[in-house]
């Protein structure tokens, strides 16, 4: 028996972590159909992806949602999608991570319902919903409700999940996206941690919870990080998170159980590192980076989910995530990982950048508290402006060559790869008719709904928000009353109003200097050149259509733009083709550039594009830059777009001096060349 379980002498072996694939597109049946093949094939957690109009409260039927539903994500509009969603799926056995935030309230009511709906009991539910809001004003852009009101949702399901579903995780405190957005290893622990105490405050002072109880509530407190290829000092910034949140648990709420201060943290490996020139060193990438969170016991992750080689082309398809995978699978069951304790204990080189990590992180805690916390430094757009600036450094050290990434500014060439000779098949496709299916199902549960029941308990939620009662019972009974996503977001935006964050574009610093001979000065020569040929300032709008919040690109653009000379005309994120076109003939730009990654350039741009020249303004050249298909882009140049640039265009300065000379050519004049 012994040599059984011990085969050869071994030690015994960790259990391994939660193995996730992020998954969930089309409709709420094609995605059960997905996480069915998934955990047959050795997952061991659910993590669902929700298309945008779910993740921004709005019904598959609304103006902003077009181009969206079912793209990044699934719909659920419903209780009838989430039944669909989780059928044959036993939900009192799965755990499930729900990457949701504005609206984490919402469908948490709704898996609560289909759970109950299954005979399941709820007090043994296990999962995790990520609400944490005060990241999606900062880079993912998802957020629908001013500050306050959003920590009252959150705090009102941390308050509800402790009394009612105590093994749920009911905030994912999510550094993950900063670190997309350009946070470097500090601001990512400064920032999460200061997240995490506004939170908790705010738990605290709500009188929901006894004092006595806020172990259970610190104990369910969740991170979701991210791990890029720099592992090392990755792995350290983990060790460097445990002892922070150690520290700040005990001595600022004295939680005195050390199981109740562990740090508990899920991780994404990194897809802003992901490139499309030889996407092939992708996977290499992703499994240094997945190291990052699982070679030191101390600081190993709960749960791993890793992107696919081909995101940075478009949507993964299942063979695509079944790698990512396999990937885990083989580090965790092949590989001898699990045998050690720690194997970095005593490391003197791992010490000293923990210890320097931890110092720096600390400082810019405090730094954000004298402040007033981290919600009056996200109002006063602090936050955004530093990771707009760090982000827009790194960028710089990338175009420079400083930063090496291989593929794309070293060891260019490269041999015809196999995965990507076809690429119209080596990604996904959402078919496009699949939002008309959605939209008329909508129709459907509406029209059999028990609609007195329904509008009855929209005015209970409003009447519970415009009071201080906690708003979890009142959101479960919309649930179950068949109020859809979008009914129930606007009830609250009718008692709490929207928020549009700060961009950050404004206080960023300049981060390439425009000195004589290099690029950006032949940039801004160019600029300054073709200003004087049309007579006045060059005005360049950057506009973010539909509900992609991913805004990273777009800020950056403008900052470069703004550098070289532009007059930028951004106005952030979640703009409808009609905004966009308005403001673009107001200002009277030369150019308009749009950023899309969630899929919907198809249906948005030709709308931008066929706006403008309604408008009179079709001398107007558009640009378009985004995860566009090769397919895609060659369309969008035959229905008028002027230029497209992908991940492959990682030039920021050159990207610039082409807007420029695609102004010069749309207003028929010569080509410049700026002598260096």
């Amino acid at each position: 028996m012994t040599e059984r379980h011990n085969p050869g002498g071994r030690p015994p072996r960790d259990r391994p972590w939660l193995m996730r694939t992020y998954a969930g597109h089309s409709t709420a049946e094609a995605s059960n159909e997905l996480y069915r093949r998934n955990l047959a094939k050795g997952q061991t957690g659910l993590s669902v992806a929700f298309d945008l109009p779910t993740q921004t409260g709005y019904d598959p039927d609304h103006v902003l949602a077009r181009g969206e539903v079912g793209r990044v994500g699934v719909p659920v509009s419903h209780l009838g999608d989430m039944r669909r969603l989780f059928q044959d799926i036993p939900l009192e056995q799965m755990n499930t991570s729900m990457t949701i935030n504005a609206t984490a309230m919402w469908l948490l009511a709704l898996y609560q319902v289909v759970a109950e709906e299954q005979g399941a009991d709820i007090g043994r539910l296990q999962g995790t919903t990520q609400n944490d809001i005060v990241k999606e004003y900062l880079s993912r852009g998802t957020h629908v409700f001013p500050p306050g009101p959003s920590l009252r949702l959150t705090t009102d399901v941390i308050a509800y999940t402790v009394a009612h579903i105590p093994k749920w995780n009911p905030i994912n405190i999510c550094s993950y996206h900063l670190q997309e957005a350009g946070a470097t290893p500090v601001q990512e622990i400064a920032y999460a941690v200061s997240t995490a105490i506004a939170v908790l405050d705010a738990v605290r002072d709500s009188g929901q919870v006894p004092p006595e109880r806020m172990g259970d509530v610190v104990a369910r407190i969740s991170f979701f990080v991210n791990a890029g290829v720099r592992f090392v000092e990755e792995m350290c910034k983990m060790r460097a998170f445990t002892r922070i949140w150690d520290r700040v648990t005990r001595e600022r709420y004295g939680i005195a159980d050390p199981k109740h201060r562990r740090f508990r943290y899920g991780v994404q490996v990194n897809s802003l590192g992901l490139t499309e020139a030889q996407p092939e060193n992708n996977v290499q990438r992703i499994v240094l980076e997945m190291l990052a969170v699982t070679l030191s016991k101390d600081a190993r992750a709960r749960a791993v989910q890793l992107p696919a080689w081909n995101e940075a082309l478009g949507l993964p398809r299942p063979w695509d995530q079944q790698w990512s995978l396999r990937i885990q699978q083989v580090l965790a069951l092949e590989s001898d990982l699990l045998e050690y304790e720690d194997i970095f204990a005593g490391s003197h080189v791992v010490e000293a950048k923990v210890a320097g990590l931890v110092e720096q992180s600390l400082a810019e805690i405090e730094r954000i508290q004298e402040m007033g916390g981290v919600l009056a430094a996200v109002e006063s757009g602090y936050l955004k402006s530093q990771l707009v600036a760090s982000h827009a450094e790194r960028r710089a050290r990338i175009e420079s060559g400083e930063e090496k990434i291989v593929g794309v500014n070293c060891y260019e060439s490269t041999e015809p790869s196999p995965l990507t000779a076809d690429l119209d098949t080596a990604i996904m496709t959402v078919d496009p008719a699949n939002e008309a299916r959605v939209v008329a199902a909508l129709g459907t549960w509406r029209d059999r709904r028990d609609e007195p029941r329904a509008q009855e308990a929209l005015a209970a939620l409003k009447k519970a928000a415009a009071g201080d009662a906690n708003l979890m019972p009142a959101t479960v009974e919309c649930a179950r009353a068949g109020v859809t996503t979008g009914e129930w977001a606007w009830a609250l935006r009718d008692v709490f109003g929207e928020f549009r964050a700060p961009t950050g574009v404004s206080g960023a610093p300049v981060a390439v200097a425009a000195e004589a001979g290099s690029a950006l000065a032949r940039v801004r020569s160019k600029v300054a050149a073709t200003a004087g040929e049309l007579g006045g300032r060059l005005r360049l709008l950057v506009g973010k259509p539909g509900l992609d919040g991913h805004s990273n690109g777009a800020e950056q653009i403008a900052v470069r733009a703004r550098d070289a000379g532009f007059e930028v005309v951004y106005q952030g994120i979640r703009l409808t083709p009609e905004q966009i076109v308005s403001a673009a003939v107001a200002e009277d730009v030369h150019c308009v550039g749009l950023s899309i990654l969630s899929g919907s350039h198809a249906e948005l741009v030709p709308d931008v594009l066929d706006r403008l020249r309604a408008a009179g303004a079709a001398d107007v050249p558009v640009v378009v830059g985004g995860i566009i298909p090769s397919a895609d882009a060659a369309a969008l140049k035959a229905a008028g777009v002027a230029a497209v640039f992908t991940p492959k265009d990682f030039g920021i300065t050159e990207i610039i001096g082409r807007i420029v000379d695609e102004i010069r050519l749309a207003n028929q004049l010569e080509p410049l060349e700026v002598p260096a």
